[in-house]
């Protein structure tokens, strides 16, 4: 193959992969992907997992107890900025998403993993510390749930999956 070839290929290949990286960077300054609706993983290049017992995020409600339907405020508190979260509400008997979420602040979105509003996301890379969400809890009984959060503090640490306490459908123990 000729050398002026053999160059060009090499940076059309360059230039591809470099085009690619820059489009799957960016596209998650804009919120977390589909592919994270069920392990709650980022799909970052070369990211880090932090242990879920050192992280610096809470996510807790002050409900213990929820009827079917019930609006459930939802609290996300940090000690340091953040740039990108995924929280969903899960059974706690099988994992699965349950509801959706009715109130969300700046800076996030809703995102459809298997069903519309089920979870929230960022929706800009602005720094993050404290957030507010309100939670509907679906008509059908669930019994118990756990609401969990993934943080992306940069682009290369993160923190999978910090659970808040068990809430319980009224009646249940």
């Amino acid at each position: 193959m000729e050398d002026g070839k053999r160059a060009h290929i090499t940076v059309v290949g360059w230039a591809c992969t470099t085009l690619c990286l820059v489009s799957y960077a960016a596209a998650f300054s804009h919120g977390a992907s589909l592919s994270a609706c069920t392990d709650m993983m980022p799909r970052h290049l070369r990211a880090q997992l932090h242990s879920p017992s050192n992280n610096y995020v809470t996510v807790h409600t002050n409900m213990s107890f929820y009827v079917p339907g019930d609006k459930v405020p939802v609290t996300v508190r940090s000690t340091r900025d953040f740039m990108g979260f995924l929280l969903q509400a899960r059974k706690v008997s099988n994992d699965e998403i349950a509801g959706t979420f009715i109130f969300i602040p700046p800076g996030s979105k809703l995102l459809s993993c298997f069903e519309d509003g089920d979870t929230v996301t960022h929706s800009d890379k602005s720094l993050k510390r404290n957030l507010s969400f309100v939670w509907k809890a679906p008509d059908q009984p669930i019994v118990f749930f756990k609401f969990f959060i993934s943080v992306v503090q940069s682009y290369f640490v993160y923190w999978a999956k910090i659970e808040s306490g068990i809430v319980a459908q009224r009646g249940q123990n």
